[in-house]
């Protein structure tokens, strides 16, 4: 059997981005953190450069030196706490994510989340949507070394999972998360809130949609023509 006809046996979801259409707010506190102390970074860099990574690699790479952990802690917490009181009053699942995500428990299919995103986000969106309890697995960014586009996250998912990587399809909104995927050997669906179709397949997208309403006939039909 090859990796191309491997069944599809667990998804793996990013969260920010893909389960919710929230980046525009994460990129809003960046930029204004950003602006507070004193540098010009676009809301277009933080999306291509530092998306899926963890804070305590953004930080230092933002401001050019190491940060001691009370200053990293700090500023990650100004800005996470920007980003949950601008993202708050929109919080709601992506276009056709409940249908999909039921679909996909219907057949059979196991569930996790990998997300670089901290507790207090991740209770915000599972918790207070309601769908913590549709996932096997949770995997944030405190259970591995490196962030995305290092494939970590998304291989302790599959291990969390006990699936192999390569019969998960991983579910991706920035370029940093489809090389992650791709790098730890999943198929890889590129969901366009954040990045172009295009952008997406050059890092490795086998699929790409703008929401779970729109997925590809051929990539449906290869999680549920088999289980119907």
């Amino acid at each position: 059997m090859t990796f191309a006809t491997a069944p599809l046996r667990a998804a793996v979801f990013d969260m920010d981005g893909t389960l919710i259409d929230n980046m525009d707010f994460h990129n809003r506190a960046w930029v204004a953190l950003s602006r507070r102390l004193g540098l010009d970074i676009t809301a277009e860099r933080f999306q291509t450069e530092f998306a899926g990574k963890k804070n305590e690699e953004i930080l230092p790479e933002l401001l050019g030196r190491p940060l001691t952990a009370e200053e990293l802690a700090s500023l990650a917490d100004e800005k996470e706490s920007h980003y949950r009181t601008l993202y708050r009053p929109h919080l709601a699942l992506h276009i056709g994510a409940d249908a999909f995500l039921a679909r996909l428990s219907a057949a059979g299919i196991r569930l996790a989340v990998a997300t670089a995103a901290p507790q207090g986000n991740r209770e915000l969106v599972l918790d207070g949507l309601s769908i913590r309890a549709r996932f096997e697995r949770v995997v944030g960014a405190e259970e591995v070394t490196r962030g995305k586009p290092a494939p970590d996250i998304f291989l302790a998912a599959a291990k969390a999972l006990a699936v192999p990587p390569e019969s998960c399809i991983a579910f991706e909104d920035a370029i940093n998360g489809v090389l992650s995927a791709r790098a730890a050997g999943m198929v890889t669906v590129g969901i366009t809130t954040t990045t172009s179709a295009e952008q997406l397949r050059r890092a490795g997208a086998e699929y790409t949609a703008p929401d779970f309403a729109s997925l590809p006939e051929p990539l449906l039909a290869r999680l549920f023509a088999t289980r119907s």
